[in-house]
């Protein structure tokens, strides 16, 4: 069983900062993607950015040159670092990961339970 564990949500005033963090833990070969993901009340879950294990990135246009993602391979985490903040990427945050199972063959996506980043105006 794999578990992601996030940490880092909190209450941030507009232009404030915050740093994400996300480690997966238990049984598997290899993790081919982290990420995070968010949903704002009353919206659909949305992508914010990913890295890959060979450290390729996306970010969903809304964050790009705010917020960095960044991912330690050894200690199966990844982070994102949130600045300029605005009210509108106030959301649950999901932690994502794309994993090579136990059986070595098949990719599982798994998610965090999400934390929750507020941004006050």
């Amino acid at each position: 069983q794999v578990q992601l564990v996030e940490s880092g949500g909190g209450l941030v005033q507009a232009g404030g900062s915050l740093r994400l963090s996300c480690a997966a833990s238990g049984s598997f070969v290899s993790i081919k993607a982290m990420g995070w993901y968010r949903q704002a009340p009353g919206k659909q879950r949305e992508l914010v950015a990913t890295i890959t294990s060979g450290k390729s990135t996306n970010y969903a246009d809304s964050v790009k040159g705010r917020f960095t993602i960044s991912g330690d391979n050894a200690k199966n985490t990844v982070y994102v670092q949130m600045s300029s903040l605005k009210p509108e990427d106030t959301a649950i945050y999901y932690c994502y990961a794309r994993i090579i199972g136990t059986d070595g063959i098949f990719e599982y996506v798994y998610w965090g339970q999400g934390t929750q980043v507020t941004v006050s105006s």
